[in-house]
């Protein structure tokens, strides 16, 4: 009780300090308490005491060439300090917020982690999933792979999720210890001030892998396209709530490695709706945004005659024979015929029914291929004791970030579509093997 005590004044001073304490510890305003969930895990084992920390963050939608471009001054320094790929870092295909997420985590493609969309539809479970449906998110079924935090937690090591896809779920047996259900109203100030206060539990219970999420600058990127000054002004706001998370950090005295990367980027949408049933047939397909779900191989390949040769701004393929660098053509929920925008377009499978109203698309959007369009590419900054300085490495994909994180936590992971070879260079250790 004493050093819970200690910790709470600890921070609070320094909080007066930092200037971003507008509310008690925990709160997501006066007088609230955040949700957080707990999972009794039981204490860290001795040798997860022993290891680092890791504090991953998300800034959704924060284009690699961002930071330079709006003058992210505590990004840009953590570069410089630290790691940093000045040209970016690759998404996996599609370029959307869940799937990317969700690879980062588990050092799986899409088709492998089986989040091949934000949205789509399983044949076999005859289900739907969606990003804003609480049932789905949740249920563990839905995922493949091991996440790091589940892959921490069965090492005996403690976790803490505040937002990321996946952690509301129970997945290769485990949810992290304490985690937080996505609710958006909840000040980014506030989640900072939540990762410090974990930080200074008792050893035994201290989480040592930390995720951390921030919806913007996705959100402006959307409603105002990726050039707006509100986008831009996002950019510099998330910067800052960085900038406080650091000196957090910092002046814990422990031993942190903090990165800071990006699911995917933005890009400025041209045109109106394509929508793929004034060319096509759909009738008895089920759909999903621009996914396309034949229930028999002859309506499977009637559509995909239909819409081969329909518009120069997508490509269609049969799901086998989508191109192997996409990693989208083992999964059934990816669909068949499989439709790819071949330039910034906003592709629907279907409008809304008759008498509704229509809206037009956003002004940005993502989800499309890194190699046509580098405006997709995230961003990738970190910085801490396992990590050289000063180094910057080439654009790399991010599935290469989970042997990578693992190590950093003296974890070792399952085998996986990424390899620790690609990211090495930037470890002290140069990526030696540690004991268990």
């Amino acid at each position: 009780m004493r050093l819970r005590a200690a910790s709470r004044l600890w921070l609070t001073v320094l909080g007066l300090w930092l200037g971003i304490w507008a509310w008690p510890l925990s709160g997501q305003g006066a007088g609230q308490e955040l949700p957080v969930q707990y999972v009794a895990h039981g204490p860290n084992s001795a040798a997860a005491q022993k290891a680092h920390y890791l504090v991953l963050v998300s800034l959704d939608g924060f284009r690699w060439d961002y930071a330079k471009r709006d003058g992210a001054v505590h990004l840009l320094q953590l570069g410089k300090e630290g790691v940093w790929a000045p040209e970016g870092m690759l998404p996996s295909f599609p370029s959307l917020t869940f799937p990317n997420h969700f690879t980062i985590v588990t050092g799986l493609y899409p088709e492998h982690h089986g989040l091949v969309a934000n949205s789509f539809y399983d044949a076999t479970m005859q289900a739907r999933y969606a990003i804003n449906d609480p049932k789905a998110v949740t249920d563990g079924t839905w995922y493949s792979g091991v996440p790091l935090w589940s892959l921490a937690e069965s090492h005996g090591m403690r976790t803490a999720c505040f937002f990321w896809p996946g952690s509301e779920a129970k997945i290769a047996g485990y949810q992290p210890t304490y985690f937080v259900r996505y609710d958006d109203k909840i000040a980014e100030r506030a989640r900072v001030k939540q990762v410090l206060e974990w930080l200074h539990l008792p050893e035994a219970e201290r989480p040592h892998f930390i995720t951390l999420y921030f919806a913007e600058p996705d959100h402006e990127g959307h409603i105002f396209g990726p050039d707006a000054p509100e986008t831009r002004a996002a950019v510099r706001k998330v910067d800052a709530l960085v900038g406080q998370l650091k000196a957090g950090l910092d002046a814990t005295g422990l031993p942190v490695d903090l990165v800071v990367v990006s699911d995917h980027g933005m890009v400025k949408v041209q045109g109106d709706w394509i929508t793929l049933d004034q060319f096509a047939d759909l009738t008895d397909f089920e759909w999903a945004g621009p996914l396309l779900y034949g229930k028999t191989e002859a309506d499977r390949e009637r559509v995909y005659n239909q819409l081969k040769k329909a518009s120069s701004e997508f490509k269609v393929y049969r799901r086998k024979n989508v191109p192997a660098e996409l990693h989208y053509n083992q999964n059934e929920r990816e669909g068949d015929p499989v439709v790819i925008a071949t330039g910034p377009y906003a592709i629907r499978a279907r409008g809304p029914a008759a008498g509704k109203p229509d809206n037009k698309p956003t002004a940005g959007a993502h989800g499309f291929d890194p190699a046509l369009m580098p405006e997709m590419k995230a961003s990738f900054f970190a910085e801490g004791p396992d990590l050289l300085p000063g180094h910057t490495v080439l654009p790399f994909e991010n599935v290469n970030l989970y042997p990578w994180l693992a190590h950093m936590l003296g974890l070792t992971p399952p085998k996986t579509d990424g390899s620790l070879n690609v990211l090495a260079g930037t470890l002290r250790d140069g990526g030696a093997a540690r004991d268990q």
